[in-house]
């Protein structure tokens, strides 16, 4: 049975701030959600400030668990059926709880893309199967279970930049498909199915009526990308990526509706949100795989790479506050998929087959 103080967090969605650095992981600062971070730091437009929901641990954990094989693969048997039950009474029936930090921020109507890492009190990141439950609010039916699968960050050894770290060590993301039907805010929960029983973690979700950045289905702007003839040859302008990857050799503009393209915003060395680097290398890997049938553009996200000079202009074009996001476009010049914050190696490469097609 879960404690009063978890309870208490359920329904009250207490604001704490955590020591991640998940922050802005695509959060905006229009339609928020729960985050590993009440606040960020750097600077530029890509800063947003953003609110965690936490709850301190209610019976005893390991420093970390560590079920990441299974995290990769959880069942839907795994977990409690709604069955009527709401958020609240699925609550009661774990055992321990731990912080949720919202890799997502940007929620229109639909079924949506909620990205988001788990940590116990100590800040180690929690790896074991979860769903996640959702309802209006914490006394109303709940929805679910949704499966989120954990998705690895990780890539082979000679494709790690200097900038692969990650934050606290990150190896995987989880993502589920949340149907969010109206404008409003919805409280979640996750619940993860450990060696030792069930620990959870509550969260909102803000759904804004309509955004201004490009979706699926939808054509993207038009925008000419930096290459090295762009920035007279001053390749320390295309990337702050250690060592430069490869993925300026054309302009979206140019292949926009010729050829398959995957367009990522990312700034490795100045990244907010700290996973910039790893998902960038992400694309370095599956560019060797995928190179010869789509086009790979990394676009960088400072003018002149200086946070303090703003935003690029192709930020600006697509609407982005936040870093990292990854556009899939496919040769009809259609937007096929949209990544926003943390994603991993499946995601990414579930992006690039779409584009594909």
């Amino acid at each position: 049975m879960m404690t009063r103080h978890l309870r208490t967090t359920v329904l009250a969605l207490a604001v704490l701030a955590s020591a991640l650095a998940l922050a802005a992981c695509g959060s905006s600062s229009s339609s928020s959600s729960s985050s590993a971070s009440s606040s960020s730091t750097g600077g530029g437009g890509a800063q947003s400030t953003t609110a965690t929901s936490s709850a301190s641990t209610t019976s005893s954990l390991p420093p970390a668990v560590d079920e990441l094989p299974a995290a990769e693969h959880p069942r839907a048997d795994q977990f409690p059926p709604a069955n009527g039950r709401s958020l609240q009474q699925l609550a009661d029936m774990v055992h321990a709880s731990v912080q949720l930090g919202a890799a997502t921020g940007t929620f229109t109507p639909g079924t949506r893309r909620y990205a988001f890492a788990l940590n116990d009190s100590s800040g180690g990141f929690v790896y074991a199967p979860t769903a996640l439950y959702i309802a209006t609010t914490p006394h109303s039916k709940a929805q679910g279970p949704f499966l989120a699968p954990a998705d690895p960050m990780t890539v082979s050894p000679q494709y790690r930049s200097k900038q692969n770290s990650g934050p606290g060590g990150i190896k995987a993301i989880y993502a589920a498909a949340l149907p969010l039907p109206h404008k409003g805010t919805y409280t979640i929960l996750a619940l993860t199915r450990t060696s030792s029983g069930l620990i959870g973690a509550p969260g909102e979700v803000a759904v804004a009526e309509s955004s201004p950045i490009p979706n699926v289905g939808q054509h993207p702007p038009a925008i000419a990308t930096d290459t090295a003839a762009s920035v007279n040859g001053n390749a320390s302008l295309l990337t702050t990526r250690v060592p430069p990857e490869n993925m300026a050799a054309v302009s979206f503009k140019d292949v926009l509706g010729k050829r398959p393209v995957v367009l990522l915003f990312s700034t490795p060395q100045l990244c907010i949100s700290k996973v910039c680097g790893p998902v960038t290398d992400i694309g370095v890997e599956l560019q060797h795989k995928y190179g010869s049938k789509l086009d790979f553009i990394h676009q960088e996200v400072y003018v002149n790479n200086q946070p303090t000079s703003g935003l690029r202009p192709q930020l600006k074009a697509f609407h982005l506050q936040t870093e990292p996001w990854l556009f899939a476009v496919n040769r009809q010049g259609l937007i096929v998929a949209r990544l926003e914050g943390s994603f991993g190696v499946n995601a990414f490469t579930q992006a690039i087959q779409a584009a594909l097609q």
